[in-house]
């Protein structure tokens, strides 16, 4: 996955380290633990067999336009996003044995239940990867 073109290249430019997921519209922190699933074994396997996943930290699922909650323990917030960062839908409280889709999508960001709440994300809006 090239860097330069998409929203995510400075996270693999320098990995996960001393950076945050932010909603551009407000400075919201969405996430401070970055996790990237980028290849076909890591974006297959997703959050499947945690218990559940931590507030502050988000599973970027990319390229990846559809995710399902099939086998999964708990209720997830996903965020579909373009290539350029925009947000295309976003999928709140997305229970187990669901299915969640984003036409459009580039990234499928899964997030703890709530997120998407307390950040007042919604379509249209821009996020982005940031130093710290």
């Amino acid at each position: 996955m090239s860097s330069k073109r998409h929203f995510l290249g400075p996270l693999l430019e320098s990995g996960s380290v001393n950076l945050t997921f932010q909603l551009e519209r407000t400075g919201f922190t969405l996430a401070e633990h970055l996790e990237l699933a980028s290849d076909s074994k890591a974006r297959t396997r997703g959050l499947l067999g945690r218990e559940s996943l931590a507030e502050g930290s988000v599973l970027i699922i990319a390229p990846c336009n559809a995710v399902h909650t099939f086998f999964m323990r708990f209720t997830i917030d996903v965020v579909f996003a373009d290539r350029g960062g925009k947000v295309v839908k976003v999928c709140r409280q997305l229970k187990p044995w669901r299915i969640g889709t984003g036409l459009g999508a580039f990234a499928a960001l899964e997030f703890a239940a709530g997120t998407a709440d307390r950040s007042g994300i919604v379509k249209g809006d821009r996020v982005k990867v940031v130093q710290k």
